[in-house]
C-alpha cells in the first residue's frame, strides 16, 4: 500500500503538468478538498518544479505518518539525502511550532522507517514569503545524520538543497529499497489511542519484532476468545501479561476500538482505575477529534466530542457505581477490558470505600469479584479481559492478580479461564493460587497472551530487565544488561539537578517530551524546588506544549508514580530521594513523618515503594538521567549518608556520570 498521495521520479515530475499532479493528489485525498489545500498544493508544485530543475531523484507528496496521524507535505530523495519539506505557503515567519513539526516528521522517519535509519535526513521549513537569509547547515550533538531543521523561503530552497548535498557526502540511496522499507512505529499510548480511534489498525502503529510475540497476534488471540465465547454462549476471562511498556494497554484499546458500535453484541468498553491515564486519554482523543473536524471544515463542540469519548474509555469506578445502582441488570457491554487489573481493590479496601462513600455497610465482595459479577449478569455470554502488569502495585489495598483468580474459584466456577503462560512468574504473585486450580477442566494456557518485549523504548528492549536487576540488587547481571544497551539508550547519573535539566533539553528534539518524575514519598527534595505535595494537573503536564508553564517541558511541576503509571515520556529525569536508599544490607524503606525519616516495616508497604521506583525508572522511551542529590551534612533530614551509597551503587553498575 502506498503511503503517499503522489510519487514520481523528479524527471517525470518536472515534465508533468501542474493540473495532472493536482488531479492525482485530489483523487487520493481522504477528506473533502478545501480550496486552501488546493491552492497550497498548486503553489508547492510550482515552486518545486522550478527548484528541482537541476536535480535527479524521487519526490513524494503527502507522505503518511500514521503514528502521528499526519502527513509530511513533501519528501524528496536526492543522492544520499532524504529531504523532509514542510511548506507554510504565504507565511513570513518561522514559528517554533512549525520548526518542531518538521523536526518531528524527520525524527519519525529516522526512528521508525527502517530504510531511513542510516541515511542523512534534512528537515526544511519553507515560509514562502519570508525575507531572504543565509542558511546554515548545522549537525546535531547526537551525530546520527539527522540535521537540525533548516529555515528558508522559496527562493533559497535550491541553495539549501545544494548546501546539504555538499555537507552530506555519502552513498546514494537506492530509491526502490527506500520505498519498500517497512515502517515500524512505536507510538506513545496517547498517540496509539488517537490512531486506533481514527481507524488505524494495531498493525499500522506497531513494530514487528522476531523476538517478540506481535501485538496483533495477542490482539487476535483475545478476539478469538471473545468470538468463541459469543458463539458457544459461555462466559470467559483472560489474563494478558507483559513487561512494562510491552503494549498491554494497546491491546485493550485495540479491542475496544474494534468493537465500538453500541448496536453490536461485541460492543466493548475499556476500563481503568488509573485516573490520570483516563483523563489524559479522554482529553487527547477529544482534542484530536475536534481538530480533525476542523480540518474537514466542520465545527464540533468539545463537550460533544468528549461525550462520545467517555463511552469508549471509562473509569472503572464509574462503571462499578453504575452497576451498583441496578444490582440485577447487566451492563450494556458484553466485553470489559480492565487495564492494570492487578491494581483492583481487595475486600477490605472495597468494603471501607462502600461504607464511607456509598453508605453501604457489610459489602462482601472485593473489586475483582464484584466486577466479574456485573458481567456475569448477562444471561448468555460475557468476556472479561484483564491486562496485567507485574510488580506494578503501588498503593494500599491493591489486591494483585491472585484476587481475580480466587474470586473465580470461589464464586464463578463455570467461567472459562484463559491464562498467559507467564502468569506463574514471581512478579505476578499468583503462583500459589494457580497451583490450586490448575487441574480444573475450564483452564487454558496460551503463550500468545504474554507480551515479552518492551515496546516503550524503541531504542533498547532490555531497559525493564535492567531496572528489575537493579532493584533486585543483581549487580553483576545489571552490569551485563547495561552493556547491551550501548549508546542506543543513554542512562546517565548525576548529583546536580541543573546538569540533569540541561542534559534533558540537549537530548530532546522536536516535540519529544521530557519531564521530572519522583516518588510520592520524596518529601525532602524541597531544597531543589521539588514539592511532591504541590498538585499538578496531569492533562496539562502530559499534553500541553513548551509554551505552557504547567507542561512537563518547563521542568517545574513533577509527576509521581501515581501520575505517570501507564504513560511515558521520551526523556525522563528521575530524582531519587532518601525514601528508598541503598545500603550493604539491601534497600532501606523510609517514610518522612513530621520532621524525620521513619522505617517502613510492613512488607506490603515496602513492596509498594520498590514498585514505585520500578514505575519511575521504566517511563522513558529514549533515555534518562537519574539524579541522586548530594545531601547536606547540616540538615539532619538530608544527610550525605542517606544519598551517597545509592549513588555509588548506581556508579558501580556502570552508569555514566555527568
Amino acid at each position: 500500500m502506498k503511503r503517499e498521495y503522489y510519487s514520481e521520479l523528479i524527471d517525470n515530475f518536472k515534465k508533468s503538468s501542474p493540473g495532472e499532479i493536482l488531479g492525482i493528489l485530489a483523487k487520493n485525498n481522504d477528506f473533502n478538498l478545501e480550496q486552501t489545500q488546493r491552492d497550497a498544493w498548486t503553489e508547492e508544485i510550482k515552486i518545486l518544479q522550478e527548484v528541482l530543475n537541476p536535480f535527479q531523484g524521487s519526490i513524494y507528496f503527502e507522505y503518511s505518518i500514521p503514528r502521528m496521524g499526519k502527513r509530511i507535505d513533501v519528501v524528496i530523495i536526492i543522492k544520499s539525502v532524504i529531504f523532509v519539506l514542510e511548506f507554510k505557503v504565504g507565511a513570513k515567519e518561522f514559528l517554533s511550532t512549525a520548526i518542531d513539526q518538521v523536526w518531528d516528521y524527520a525524527l519519525d522517519l529516522k526512528n521508525f522507517h527502517e530504510s531511513s535509519h542510516n541515511h542523512f535526513i534534512a528537515p526544511i521549513l519553507i515560509a514562502t514569503k519570508a525575507i531572504n537569509q543565509i542558511s546554515i547547515i548545522p549537525s546535531t550533538p547526537q551525530n546520527d545524520k539527522l540535521l537540525y531543521p533548516v529555515k528558508c523561503n522559496s527562493e533559497l530552497l535550491s541553495d539549501v538543497i545544494l548546501n546539504v548535498l555538499k555537507f552530506a557526502d555519502d552513498i546514494d540511496i537506492d530509491l526502490k529499497q527506500w520505498e519498500n522499507g517497512r515502517y515500524h512505529p512505536t507510538p506513545t499510548i496517547v498517540e496509539a489511542a488517537m490512531a486506533l480511534y481514527n481507524g488505524h489498525s494495531v498493525t499500522d502503529i506497531s513494530r514487528s519484532d522476531a523476538s517478540a510475540i506481535n501485538l496483533s497476534e495477542t490482539s487476535e488471540s483475545v478476539s478469538t476468545i471473545i468470538n468463541f465465547s459469543k458463539e458457544k454462549s459461555q462466559k470467559s476471562i483472560c489474563f494478558v501479561t507483559g513487561v512494562p511498556g510491552a503494549g498491554k494497554t494497546l491491546v485493550g484499546l485495540n479491542i475496544a476500538t474494534t468493537h465500538i458500535d453500541k448496536t453490536n453484541e461485541l460492543y466493548s468498553v475499556f476500563l481503568s482505575g488509573n485516573g490520570p491515564l483516563v483523563a489524559i486519554l479522554r482529553e487527547a482523543l477529544t482534542r484530536d477529534k475536534v481538530r480533525h473536524e476542523k480540518e474537514r471544515g466542520r465545527k464540533l463542540k468539545k463537550t460533544e466530542a468528549m461525550s462520545e469519548v467517555k463511552m469508549f474509555i471509562q473509569n472503572v469506578h464509574n462503571f462499578r457505581d453504575d452497576c451498583l445502582i441496578d444490582s440485577k441488570r447487566p451492563p450494556i457491554e458484553h466485553v470489559a477490558l480492565f487495564d492494570e487489573a492487578q491494581r483492583a481493590w481487595n475486600l477490605q479496601q472495597t468494603a471501607n470505600f462502600m461504607l464511607r462513600k456509598k453508605n453501604i455497610p457489610n459489602f462482601n465482595k472485593s473489586e475483582p469479584e464484584f466486577l466479574i459479577s456485573c458481567l456475569d449478569r448477562h444471561p448468555d455470554w460475557a468476556v472479561v479481559v484483564c491486562l496485567v502488569g507485574g510488580g506494578q502495585e503501588i498503593n494500599t489495598g491493591e489486591a494483585g492478580i491472585s484476587e481475580w483468580i480466587e474470586s473465580l474459584n470461589r464464586s464463578f466456577p463455570n467461567w472459562h479461564i484463559y491464562i498467559s503462560s507467564h502468569l506463574t512468574d514471581s512478579e505476578y504473585d499468583a503462583g500459589k493460587i494457580l497451583d490450586e486450580i490448575k487441574n480444573l477442566p475450564n483452564i487454558t494456557i496460551k503463550n500468545q497472551l504474554h507480551l515479552s518485549v518492551s515496546m516503550r523504548s524503541f531504542r533498547a528492549e532490555n531497559v525493564s530487565l535492567l531496572i528489575k536487576q537493579l532493584l533486585d540488587l543483581e549487580r553483576d547481571n545489571a552490569q551485563k544488561t547495561l552493556a547491551t544497551l550501548n549508546k542506543k539508550y543513554p542512562i546517565v547519573i548525576t548529583r546536580d539537578l541543573l546538569k540533569a535539566k540541561k542534559w534533558l533539553k540537549n537530548q530532546a528534539r522536536g516535540t519529544e517530551r521530557y519531564g521530572i518524575v519522583v516518588s510520592s514519598q520524596a518529601q525532602r527534595l524541597k531544597p531543589h524546588a521539588i514539592d511532591v505535595k504541590s498538585p499538578m494537573d496531569p492533562i496539562h503536564w502530559f499534553l500541553d506544549g513548551k509554551e505552557d508553564v504547567r507542561s512537563s517541558y518547563y521542568l517545574e511541576d513533577v509527576a509521581t508514580e501515581f501520575d505517570i503509571q501507564g504513560l511515558e515520556l521520551d526523556w525522563a529525569c528521575v530524582t531519587w530521594d532518601a525514601d528508598f536508599r541503598y545500603s550493604k544490607k539491601g534497600w532501606e524503606h523510609k517514610s518522612f513523618v513530621g520532621d524525620s525519616w521513619n522505617n517502613i516495616n510492613k512488607t506490603e508497604r515496602q513492596t509498594y515503594l520498590k514498585n514505585a521506583y520500578r514505575v519511575l525508572l521504566t517511563r522513558a522511551r529514549q533515555g534518562m538521567v537519574i539524579v541522586v542529590p548530594n545531601g547536606d551534612s547540616e540538615d539532619a533530614t538530608r544527610k550525605k549518608e542517606f544519598y551517597d551509597p545509592t549513588f555509588e551503587y548506581l556508579k558501580e553498575i556502570g552508569f555514566t556520570v555527568i
